[in-house]
């Protein structure tokens, strides 16, 4: 493969994978090759990401597919061993051993050759394994299993605090030699990945090497290890909601005459008030009133939500949020603040009147709210309705609906499913967007879209 060709494909799989790399950025990439020493592959490695990577959440997967596509050796060219002893016959102690001396000198965070050589060899006595046919047969998790790096803390430990005492020094050494082994599993799995792409096709791994990046994460299929993520990318986009509503709130309503301004200002002009000056409105910040389909069809779209209420909650004058399936009950109460998500969530599943049959009834749960919460939709509140609009066939109560988002100031609905799966099945997605204007909005990046669409 011809160096423009290893180019073009590393940048259409950054693309596959996620990373906004636009065509302009590409042509900037391949001229930085002309000026740099491609036989430095860390020189390499440094102009691309200069080049194509805009945000530190997407440096991981830009690595990862760099590896790929530009490795440090193949099999053919195994690379040399110097200093390294006879790693194919030695016994395991004795590769244990190895290890701890090359993770107790930062091998691999100074990028030490023989930490390489260490880890391919590694690879190649352990990693492979029987596979059947069209099956990759090169696995990480034997070679860690037989290497067991995690055991070799202690130890490495005792030599590293000889004549140390006090706990600092020990947590800095733990952490120091934790990220050591960290380094060492990420070398073996991207030796693995390696391998497995000379023998299947590099195009072929990369497309599974890479999780999407967060703000591409699909709430219907949130991970417990992606809400601390999460929580980071919403914060932000909470502040610019309520700017986004402050903003629509103040155009769209004139203050009362400014009477001296006004006078003051006619002066120039002969008395008469060719000009007239409106009082600034005071801008308040404005209420929200959430309400959340809690059903298992998008249980795990409710922790998207709950993050979203705790952010909101510091930017408006007053959240209030409320969940239903086929009845409707305040949850506000179960995120008070230093409360945990997960807590949150385990609290409203188990103690919130949420549940009568266990199925999916908008149009009940929307009579309900009407009757039990009205009074906390007026002018000053914005409503947020976050659902897949999938009622199982029952009445959808739409009067009842445009009822509370005409006592509201704005009424948004945000549907997580894909815009393509509205009105399939028992959804009536289309038939509330009538009443609610409702976005798609699968991930943070369309969230994003979702307020810059409100100025």
């Amino acid at each position: 493969m011809s160096l423009l060709d290893r180019h073009v494909g590393f940048v259409d799989a950054l693309r596959r994978a996620g990373l906004p790399v636009s065509l302009a950025e590409g042509l900037d990439a391949a001229r930085a090759l002309e000026v740099i020493d491609l036989t430095e592959r860390e020189t390499l490695r440094a102009a691309y990401a200069a080049t194509l990577v805009k945000r530190p959440a997407n440096r991981p997967g830009f690595d990862t597919l760099f590896d790929l596509w530009f490795p440090p050796v193949t099999s053919a060219l195994r690379g040399p061993r110097t200093d390294e002893p006879d790693l194919e016959h030695a016994e395991v102690p004795e590769l244990r051993d190895r290890l701890a001396e090359l993770l107790l000198d930062d091998a691999g965070a100074t990028g030490d050759p023989a930490f390489g050589a260490y880890v391919r060899a590694m690879v190649e006595r352990f990693g492979r394994m029987p596979a059947g046919a069209g099956r990759q047969n090169w696995f990480s998790y034997s070679v860690l299993r037989t290497l067991s790096p995690g055991t070799l803390m202690a130890r490495m430990l005792n030599e590293v605090l000889v004549g140390q005492e006090g706990g600092l020094a020990e947590k800095v050494a733990r952490r120091r030699l934790a990220d050591g082994i960290a380094g060492f599993e990420a070398a073996v799995a991207s030796d693995v990945r390696r391998r497995i792409a000379e023998e299947s096709g590099v195009e072929k791994i990369a497309r599974s090497a890479v999780k999407p990046p967060v703000d591409q994460v699909d709430f219907l299929r949130i991970t417990k290890a992606d809400l601390a993520t999460l929580r980071r990318e919403v914060y932000p986009l909470a502040r610019r909601l309520a700017t986004r509503l402050t903003i629509r709130q103040r155009l769209g309503h004139r203050g009362r005459l400014d009477f001296r301004r006004t006078v003051r200002a006619s002066l120039s002009t002969g008395g008469v008030p060719l000009v007239t000056h409106m009082r600034p409105r005071r801008p308040h910040k404005p209420e929200l009133i959430v309400l959340c389909d809690a059903s298992d069809s998008v249980a795990t779209f409710s922790h998207f939500t709950l993050l979203l209420t705790y952010a909101l909650r510091e930017q408006f004058a007053k959240v209030r949020a409320f969940a239903f399936v086929d009845t409707v009950d305040e949850i506000t109460r179960f995120f008070a603040p230093g409360i945990d998500v997960v807590d949150a969530i385990t609290r409203m599943t188990e103690e919130a009147d949420i549940t009568r049959f266990g199925r999916s009834d908008y149009g009940h749960s929307f009579q309900r709210f009407a009757e039990n919460y009205g009074e906390a939709i007026g002018p000053k509140t914005s409503l947020l309705i976050l659902g897949d609009a999938r009622s199982n066939y029952q009445p959808p109560e739409l009067a009842t609906l445009k009822r509370l988002a005409g006592e509201a100031r704005h009424a948004y609905w945000l549907n997580p499913e894909p815009r393509a799966q509205w009105d399939t099945g028992d959804s009536v997605a289309t038939t509330y967007g009538g009443v609610v204007a409702m976005h798609e909005c699968r991930n943070v990046a369309q969230l994003a879209a979702f307020i810059e669409e409100l100025a």
